[in-house]
């Protein structure tokens, strides 16, 4: 039975989009295949990992009939690749197999039946449902992923926070050694609420979502989060646990602070972390009056210098940071100056935007 009928590269943009998600290896096998169904032209693609849960559509079906069978997600994404451009690509499936056909060239792959496919079951209801455009949320993520923990034992920390709080919806992200956090303005006024939404999630969301003004509506459970944007709907279980208290944790009343040029300070920490090493990454802040000299060492007794002027004129002050959680920030940013604000040596700093309140990084100290 014909399944699809199509260019080569309308077949491959969405299985583009759902096998992000597809692990090489997993316990069920079938989990390594997409799940495609045809009804008459209308053909989706889902794909899952028990956790999460990506669909798309697209008009490229062949015949009237309906039709589902499973594929080797990888395999088929590989030889589509492989197939010239401009090719028209035929799917059939027949005897447990699926034929793709492009011009003499020809592949059987073997399919494994839909009825099998386990796919993620949904709440009755969603309890709350707000919108954002794809480029604010682009935004809000891009601004924070980088502080997500990978593989903490404390799992909370392996993702990002989202809270929902009147017309403002807020996004933060810690590993325990640095926080950051960003705001946008939502269009609707919703009541409070938090959700743990998992790192793979972000991710993948990251690689779908573009900087156009097209909608993207959430849809909270609570223990479920849905995206629907274009012609994509992304499910995602939620985190449970309590996320630390973040409003704690940023610094207020610091009354040290300076401005800088965002890729004056990064240039200048790229030098100084070339003489650190893979298990030390410590650089040291000597702030003094009207400058900031970056140091760092290494245990062959080598030193980097670098020296930049800034608008300082607050007693000295001697601290150490992860060179590594300050690059991180500082090649996300886009803006042209930074505000850092400092306590002592012991204390975190504060990263912000000149003027503006909707970015803040916090890194904690560290002993040189």
């Amino acid at each position: 039975m014909q399944l699809v009928k199509a260019q080569r590269d309308a077949l491959l943009r969405p299985l583009q989009i759902v096998s992000g998600i597809v692990e090489r290896r997993h316990t069920l096998p079938i989990l390594a295949n997409i799940l495609i169904r045809k009804d008459g032209q209308r053909v989706s693609f889902l794909s899952t990992d028990i956790e999460v849960q990506i669909t798309t559509n697209s008009d490229i079906g062949s015949g009237p009939d309906s039709v589902a069978t499973t594929v080797a997600a990888r395999k088929l994404l590989d030889i589509l690749r492989a197939l010239p451009e401009s090719g028209e690509v035929v799917l059939t499936v027949a005897n447990k197999k699926m034929t793709v056909q492009c011009g003499k060239s020809r592949f059987n792959l073997q399919t494994l039946p839909a009825e099998e496919f386990p796919t993620v079951a949904q709440p009755e209801v969603y309890t709350t449902t707000l919108e954002l455009t794809k480029k604010s949320l682009k935004h809000l993520f891009s601004m924070v992923h980088f502080s997500m923990a990978q593989q903490d034992i404390r799992y909370y920390l392996n993702g990002l926070l989202l809270v929902v709080e009147g017309k403002k919806v807020i996004a933060v992200a810690t590993d325990g050694h640095r926080l950051a956090y960003c705001s946008v303005e939502g269009v609707q006024e919703l009541p409070h609420q938090e959700v743990i939404i998992p790192r793979k999630t972000i991710l993948e969301l990251q690689r779908l979502l573009d900087d156009s003004e097209e909608t993207v509506r959430i849809d909270l459970a609570p223990n479920q989060v849905r995206f629907s944007f274009a012609s994509i709907e992304l499910i995602s279980k939620l985190v449970e646990g309590k996320f630390p208290d973040f409003h704690r944790v940023i610094p207020s009343g610091y009354t040290k602070s300076f401005i800088i040029g965002r890729e004056t300070w990064l240039h200048a920490l790229q030098r100084v972390a070339i003489l650190t090493s893979d298990k030390f990454k410590g650089v040291r802040f000597i702030l003094s009056d009207r400058s900031v000299k970056i140091t760092s060492t290494n245990a062959d007794q080598e030193e980097a210098q670098d020296e930049i002027e800034v608008d300082y004129d607050q007693e000295a002050l001697d601290i150490g940071f992860n060179v590594s959680y300050l690059l991180d920030v500082l090649n996300n940013l886009k803006c042209e100056n930074i505000q850092v604000s400092v306590g002592d040596s012991n204390s975190s700093a504060l990263i912000t935007l000149p003027e503006n309140n909707d970015f803040k990084y916090v890194v904690m100290p560290m002993r040189i």
